[in-house]
């Protein structure tokens, strides 16, 4: 998950006295358990709005892909009218192939067509000249008249019908064939026209279908960026669950470490009561009997694991401090270490918040820590592996995990982070931690 999720809820809720460390368990009171109460509460309130906005954007996410299946089956259906018309225009093609091939053919008899009536032109041409050098005109009146017997008659009489007759026919054929070219010519004019008119249209459908396609595919893609940017919302209010599950269980530890801290107290106190009224009761005694004691021994506090507030995370070389690298800003410093199992310490005594995977951080464990009254929060990332859990209570100088290249990491090193106050995106309580350490 992003880092950017933990800035909602990793340590918002922890200001400052709601995470007290063992270093300022003397300086904590009733009131600080009433506090710690209340923020636990505002936590629970906080989780429950977060379940709701989980919801939500769940029912929205069956909605998106119920609205992606409907498109779904548009676009299955428009497919298979896609198919249908590329079937007819194949088809279609087909016919108008076989139109050409036939196109074809009648050029051939056109071609014969107009064979024979360039010859019967010719005919007719011969016939027109036969005429014009017999003056004009035949008269067949004179050739029948001309005859020498009745046999000669009736011989051209013969002539003349079969003449006519055939004069008659060759116009009459001539007429026909030419009709015939003509309708030909205009039947398969007119079947290829509207082949290619059906074709056409089919293309035209089909164009307008692949249009449909594109634009419902188009829908589909904003549906589906749609439903992944809800589920990504989604895993980050489900972490966001996560983190503020796991602040309420420090804060219920934080607690009862307060109330065993408050009994530890009176009971010390009462202890201490007790000591000086028997070391008053024996100096009484002593001087009362005039002998002489040996002074009363001075009981010393143990020594912090190191000085200062904070110690080094992890030993190793510095690399990288904090400020702006690589054109963003670096909200820590890097310490750097080649070595196979390089420990990885609390900087100081204080509660886990949180120890898990990150993608940017990789391993890495948030630490609230409460010293003279102001809180600070200590990240540790890019570890190879974890020791310390979440809500555990954790004394400075404790091994917390081992040094490692997880995450949005290039090399082995520790990133470390101090914040004086709380975690948040903008890192804006980010502090360099140098001066801190000893």
């Amino acid at each position: 998950m992003k880092k950017q999720i933990l800035s909602l809820a990793v340590v918002s809720t922890l200001s400052l006295g709601s995470l007290v460390s063992p270093i300022t368990f003397d300086h904590a009171s009733a009131a600080n358990i009433s506090d710690l109460k209340a923020q636990k509460d505002k936590l629970e309130n906080q989780r429950s709005g977060v379940n709701q906005q989980i919801k939500q954007k769940t029912n929205k996410i069956g909605e998106l892909q119920s609205e992606q299946n409907s498109i779904e089956a548009q676009v299955e259906r428009l497919d298979l009218a896609v198919e249908d018309a590329t079937n007819k225009i194949t088809a279609k093609n087909a016919e108008i192939e076989t139109t050409n091939k036939e196109i074809e053919v009648l050029k051939g008899e056109i071609v014969v067509l107009e064979e024979r009536i360039a010859k019967r032109n010719e005919l007719l041409k011969d016939r027109a000249r036969s005429l014009q050098l017999s003056g004009g005109t035949v008269s067949y009146m004179d050739v029948l008249l001309g005859a020498q017997s009745f046999s000669d008659f009736i011989d051209r009489v013969s002539a003349v019908t079969t003449i006519v007759q055939a004069d008659k026919d060759i116009l009459e054929q001539h007429e026909k064939d030419k009709k015939e070219l003509e309708t030909k010519q205009q039947q398969v004019e007119s079947k290829l026209a509207l082949l290619q008119r059906m074709k056409q249209d089919l293309v035209g459908l089909k164009d307008g279908l692949n249009a449909k396609i594109r634009e419902k595919n188009k829908l589909m893609a904003k549906l589906k960026r749609e439903e992944k940017q809800l589920h990504t919302e989604n895993l980050n209010l489900q972490e966001q669950n996560e983190i503020l599950a796991a602040q309420s269980s420090a804060i219920q530890k934080a607690i009862q470490l307060e109330q065993q801290r408050q009994a530890a107290a009176a009971a010390e106190r009462a202890r201490q009561a007790e000591l000086a009224r028997q070391r008053a009761a024996q100096q009484s005694k002593n001087s009362g009997g005039g002998g002489s004691s040996a002074p009363a021994a001075v009981q010393q506090s143990a020594p912090p694991v190191s000085n200062g507030m904070f110690m080094w995370p992890a030993n190793g070389r510095l690399t990288s401090g904090l400020g702006s690298r690589w054109g963003d800003f670096h909200a820590g410093i890097d310490i750097a270490n080649k070595a196979s199992g390089v420990p990885v310490v609390a900087a100081a005594d204080g509660v886990v918040i949180r120890s898990y995977y990150s993608s940017s951080y990789g391993n890495c464990i948030f630490v609230a820590h409460s010293i003279n009254g102001q809180v600070y929060t200590t990240v540790y990332a890019h570890m190879s592996s974890r020791i310390a859990s979440s809500g555990q209570v954790v004394n400075k100088g404790q091994q917390i995990g081992v040094m490692g290249n997880t995450g949005q990491s290039f090399g082995q090193h520790l990133h470390f982070e101090l914040h004086k106050g709380e975690w948040n995106a903008a890192k804006s309580n980010a502090i360099d931690p140098i001066p801190y350490l000893n």
